[in-house]
């Protein structure tokens, strides 16, 4: 099965405030945020991509834009609002250290599937999950369908999301989705097999060269695929 990228947007003028930004209009990358969508171009130079996906938000558009800018073959970007930020509802454009104060906050820290955010477009972060992990299996399925089982491609999206997704592949109960961590403009890879998904990378940062695909697999390596590896390495 292909190989997804899960991006979580260049730093941006809310992370760098404290601020709770969710579908807030206006929030932009910061100038620290422009420089990792640029760094995020060139690590990924090495990696062929079939498709681009993001959240519709501006922060996260912002961030592909310059990997677009040199790859004209993917012709252009997909948008999914099911990949969209969490809507916090009236904690929106609130400070996080105002926040932090509330009763709501220690759900959200320990019991998160329990988690309503106030007001009328308030969400619950169990319904964000469903959406998030929905979005992306639809869209691997399809990359699959369209590209092959080789084929990686990207999904741009934020910090809560790709902390659902993850806690979805490895199997893990929502509760425990706090415990995983995603920096901005850092890339979490994830393959999904028939069998289970592999978490292959999670929040790096660094080099992403051995994200490209390898060779075409023998008959008996692609039928296991689905398979872990014993022993936990592929080397002697």
């Amino acid at each position: 099965m292909p190989t997804l990228l899960l991006v979580r947007h260049g730093r941006s003028t809310a992370n760098s405030s404290g601020v709770l930004a969710g579908w807030s209009p206006g929030v932009d990358l910061d100038d620290e945020g422009r420089e990792q969508a640029a760094a995020l171009a060139a690590r990924l130079a090495v990696v062929p991509l079939v498709r681009v996906v993001s959240s519709p938000l501006d922060r996260c558009r912002q961030t592909v834009q310059p990997l677009l800018a040199t790859r004209p073959e993917l012709g252009g970007l997909d948008l999914d609002e099911r990949i969209g930020e969490c809507r916090y509802g009236d904690w929106t454009g609130r400070p996080l250290a105002e926040l932090a104060k509330e009763p709501l906050w220690r759900t959200v820290q320990d019991h998160p599937s329990a988690a309503v955010f106030p007001g009328p477009e308030g969400e619950a972060l169990a319904e964000m999950s469903r959406r998030a992990v929905e979005a992306v299996r639809e869209w691997d399925a399809r990359v699959a369908e369209e590209h092959g089982p080789d084929a990686v491609w990207l999904a741009c999206a934020h910090g809560d999301i790709i902390k659902a997704v993850v806690a979805d592949a490895l199997g893990l109960h929502l509760d425990l989705f706090q415990r995983i961590s995603a920096d901005p403009a850092s890339v979490t890879a994830i393959r999904y097999t028939p069998l289970r998904p592999f978490l292959l990378r999670l929040g790096d940062t660094g080099d992403l060269s051995s994200l490209a695909p390898r060779p075409t697999p023998s008959d008996d390596d692609a039928r296991q695929q689905s398979d872990a590896v014993v022993g936990g390495a592929t080397g002697a």
